[in-house]
């Protein structure tokens, strides 16, 4: 049996060479753990029905299929529709740290590219906005495969930046994008929580839906570094000498505080809210974007 599951490894996927095989891998390899976990029945591909069975939701049953056969079927996989969806990702200077050999951006970047391959396999319109401070790149959704070889062109191209502003890129493109659609922020969220969730709470009055990707490195949750030593700002430069043993456990404090507001927040404004962090394999934020997804329209 295949062991699809080295397909969702950020350090195996990060050793090869092209984002385009990076994202074929993970979706493939995701598809295929489908089949043996207990979400199966999400597809990409095709529909198919079987008999409706007591306790099924009525509103998967197939009423033209009823009305030809006098018999009850619903719809095993989701039909396509007409889903436009935004990738917005930060690459600001703190997204380019790493523990481990993958740096957030990295691992952002082939969660976009994974996301897009998905998304365009069920013919859904992906569009992808690249910020830090400002929008750097704006590429409107399409629904065509050959739109992917744009968004994948721009995706392996990126590096680390400069100072991040979340909130303002959040605003902007709530006032741009006009019809309905799925909003998926990818960042490390350093910024000013409460002008993020401002942020994103525009989208919600918008009446878009909405994921958060929150992405950090082991080491930015567990601060677990054994020696002294001076921490630097990568986006202000800003630098302080301390033991990290004895702040660990304040820094910890704090992080579960931040984290714990992101979640009450988003959950207050149903938002999905799904914390990463760089050594998990991307099934996990595929089937996180997979169940929001399944209750779009």
């Amino acid at each position: 049996m295949q062991d699809y599951h080295r397909f969702l490894k950020p350090e195996v996927i990060s050793k090869l060479a092209g984002i385009e095989i990076k994202a074929r891998l993970v979706v493939e390899g995701f598809i295929a753990g489908l089949h043996r976990s207990p979400y199966h029945g999400f597809s990409v591909e095709f529909a198919e029905y079987r008999q409706y069975m007591p306790g099924d939701p009525l509103r998967n049953i197939d009423w033209k299929v009823y009305g030809k056969t006098d018999r009850y079927f619903v719809k095993e996989f989701e039909e396509e529709t007409n889903l436009k969806a935004y990738l917005l990702l930060d690459i600001s200077g703190s997204m380019g740290y790493s523990s481990n050999g993958v740096n957030k951006l990295e691992y952002s970047s082939y969660l976009c590219a994974a996301l897009s391959y998905l998304m365009l396999k069920q013919r859904d319109s992906v569009g992808l906005v690249i910020f830090d401070q400002e929008i750097k790149k704006y590429i409107p959704p399409k629904s065509t495969l050959g739109h992917l070889h744009n968004l994948l062109r721009e995706l392996d191209k990126l590096s680390p930046s400069v100072t991040t502003d979340i909130s303002s890129t959040l605003h902007q493109m709530a006032e741009r994008i006009k019809r309905r659609g799925l909003i998926i922020l990818i960042s490390d969220l350093f910024d000013q929580p409460e002008e993020i969730i401002n942020g994103l709470k525009h989208f919600r009055h918008k009446k878009h839906e909405v994921i958060v990707f929150h992405i950090l490195d082991p080491m930015e949750k567990s601060f677990a570094f054994e020696k002294e030593a001076v921490f630097r700002d990568v986006e202000t430069k800003e630098q302080i000498w301390t033991s990290p043993w004895q702040i660990r456990k304040e820094y910890q404090n704090k992080l579960n505080e931040l984290l714990s507001r992101y979640t009450l927040e988003c959950r207050k404004s149903m938002i999905d809210y799904v914390q990463l962090d760089t050594q998990v394999p991307f099934d996990r934020a595929l089937f996180a974007y997979l169940n929001k997804r399944q209750r779009l329209w």
